[in-house]
């Protein structure tokens, strides 16, 4: 019998992480069978767009006529709505704290300013009464969990007693091998993989996203392997949550074999008619981000007041790219900067808007469905601008000049129970600390430094190239488009370790 795996794709990055590069089409060509296990309200489209994939390698599958026959790919529903419900019905209160102390509880060997955040976020968005009967008391459970593996250990443990096993007719069903999913249960992946552990099938992790080791720390289950970018997060997961160094691969990062490949790129003059650019005119590109803490706002006016006057060094033009957080309805504040945006187009020229696509469900605007577009932003900006996002990885790989813009609005979000944070205080947080330590490109905080950093680029692009370079060297390992298949690879060599 075939192998068979389980992964869980309970987000858009995931998806691009294992159906947009090389990691499954490598699985399947070596005989492997891989069941995903994504968002149910957006399966069958998810399906319909990889059925090529399964296609293109059902031939290698031929079964004796006593097995049942099966697709090399299949598709199945995460139930991420039964998760929900068990999550707010069971004992709501101790599991919305075991996931907050998770969240906050990464040893203090690492840097743990991400976390410091999120602890502040949360005595800001609740009452005293939540404040004295919640937060204070566990304010001693992060000092025991900061300071002893002991006790993370422990918290790993306590978990498993809410294992509600949501998919006891797919384990029986498909018997798995092994389970991979996209955390070491930080999401609502934890009742998968509980219920992986609890029957005794070994799981895996892959580390999809940049800042994931440093803002989430301790395991939602018992994970026994993780695949992560680079020795940077490799790191952060053996002194921050426990990992010994034999559990931890450096695989790379599949989703941008598909950057250095090129093969997204769309031509130059199609991609500016797409957006109705101007040809002649310098690409500076902006991608919101941090929305979550502090509006964009004031950096996005900034530009596009510079972009649409003679203050540049040469004529310019600015693309701004939305953040899948200005596409929800609570709180109205992220439409609202959402709104703002659009009139900044109609009010200046060479002003544009492009939005990220949705894939619907739960994935929302993360489905990966516009990778065309965000290669073909980052290769053709003069200079790309943000703020900590992980777009200065892909923009480094793209070697485009980039800029942090950290302009923070008068009063924040100003909005009655909603933390914020200046976004000048952000920068010690460990992914935004090795940028900037990196000097991979300068951070400015008002409009007259953002002008200056503008102008140096467009005069010389190649300005920091050799920073880029080193930068995405240490945060992604390979740059030789090469990390989907050495992922596979890896998973390839524990799936022989468990059924040799």
């Amino acid at each position: 019998m075939p192998n068979r795996i389980f992964i869980s794709a309970d987000h858009g990055t995931a998806i691009i992480y294992f159906l947009q590069s090389d990691v499954v089409p490598t699985l399947l060509g070596a005989g492997v069978e891989v069941v995903v296990l994504t968002d149910d309200d957006t399966k069958e489209k998810i399906q319909g767009r990889f059925s090529d994939l399964a296609a293109r390698y059902s031939s290698a599958y031929n079964r004796p006529s006593s097995t049942v026959h099966r697709p090399p790919l299949t598709f199945e529903g995460l139930r991420l709505n039964q998760a929900n419900d068990y999550a707010k019905r069971i004992n709501p209160r101790l599991q919305w704290l075991l996931a907050y102390l998770r969240r906050v509880g990464g040893s203090r060997r690492i840097n743990t300013e991400a976390m410091d955040s999120h602890i502040w976020e949360v005595w800001a968005e609740n009452g005293w009464k939540f404040r004295l009967g919640i937060w204070i008391p566990s304010a001693l459970m992060i000092l025991l969990l900061r300071n002893f593996s002991w006790a993370r250990k422990l918290l790993v443990r306590m978990q498993n007693r809410f294992t509600p096993n949501l998919y006891s007719d797919l384990f029986d069903r498909y018997q798995p091998d092994l389970v991979i999913a996209s955390t070491p249960g930080w999401r609502m992946d934890r009742f998968l993989l509980r219920e992986s552990a609890r029957r005794g099938i070994p799981n895996l992790t892959a580390i999809v996203g940049w800042d994931n080791s440093s803002s989430y720390n301790i395991s939602g289950a018992d994970v026994q392997w993780a695949i992560c970018w680079s020795q940077l997060q490799k790191d952060a997961l053996v002194y921050g949550s426990d990992w010994t160094p034999e559990q931890v691969n450096i695989g790379g990062i599949p989703s941008y074999d598909g950057y250095i490949r090129k093969q997204w790129l769309m031509p130059r003059d199609e991609y500016f008619k797409l957006h109705g650019l101007d040809p002649n005119r310098k690409l500076i590109s902006y991608a919101s981000s941090f929305v979550h803490f502090a509006p964009n706002f004031p950096n996005i006016e900034a530009l596009a007041k510079l972009a649409s006057s003679d203050s540049l060094a040469v004529p310019s033009q600015l693309l701004i790219r939305l953040h899948p957080s200005h596409f929800q309805d609570k709180p109205k504040i992220f439409a609202e900067e959402r709104q703002r945006v659009f009139d900044l187009e109609r009010k200046y020229p060479h002003v544009h808007v492009v939005q990220p696509v949705a894939l619907g469900g739960s994935l929302g605007y993360y489905g990966g469905e516009d990778m065309d577009e965000k290669s073909s932003m980052l290769a053709y900006s003069d200079v790309f601008v943000t703020v900590y996002s992980t777009m200065v990885v892909e923009a480094a790989v793209h070697d485009t000049p980039i800029l942090s813009s950290v302009i923070d609005a008068p009063n924040f979000w100003n909005h009655p129970g909603k933390f914020s944070l200046s976004l000048k205080k952000i920068g010690d947080w460990p992914t935004h600390k090795r940028f900037r330590e990196a000097k991979a490109g300068p951070v400015v905080s008002n409009e007259n430094e953002l002008q200056d950093a503008l102008n140096m680029y467009l005069n010389d692009p190649s300005l920091d190239s050799a920073q880029r370079r080193a930068f995405v060297e240490n945060e992604i390992t390979f740059t030789d488009g090469s990390s989907g298949k050495r992922t596979a690879e890896y998973i390839l060599h524990i799936l022989n370790e468990i059924t040799s």
